[in-house]
């Protein structure tokens, strides 16, 4: 059974930093899954923020995250990462890791197609809240 767990949000000032972890358990090999970021605000639907590679050598930003945001991982430890700075009021929202099913799926497919529900492996998400 693949387990995907999300944290580090909190609650932070305009201006500040986070870094967001994801660990996910029960993949038949986590080196072999692209894996993205993604978030969803209220009254919004869920939108795509980051993904990366299997190896972690390509990666993919939305625009209004690009300079800011950095997503990366840790092969060895199973986990994903994003690091997010100069935080500002609209990077508020619930943040989720997710794995496709299929491993095939690359982060480029990720990044641009997005992921369905029921096409990923998905966290139950960390509350991200940007006061101004």
């Amino acid at each position: 059974q693949v387990q995907v767990v999300e944290s580090g949000g909190e609650l932070v000032q305009a201006g500040g930093s986070l870094r967001l972890s994801c660990t996910v358990s029960g993949l038949s090999s986590f080196d072999d899954y692209a894996l993205g970021w993604f978030r969803q605000a209220p009254g919004t639907e869920r939108e795509v923020v980051s993904s990366i590679s299997s190896n972690g050598r390509s990666t993919y930003y939305t625009d209004s995250v690009e300079g800011r945001f950095t997503i990366s991982r840790d092969n060895t430890k199973n986990t994903l990462y994003l690091q997010m700075n100069s935080l500002k009021p609209e990077d508020t929202g619930s943040y989720y890791c997710a794995a496709p099913v299929d491993s095939d799926v690359l982060s480029a497919t990720l990044f641009y197609g997005g992921l369905a529900t029921s096409d990923g492996y998905w966290g139950q998400g960390t509350q991200v809240t940007v006061s101004s």
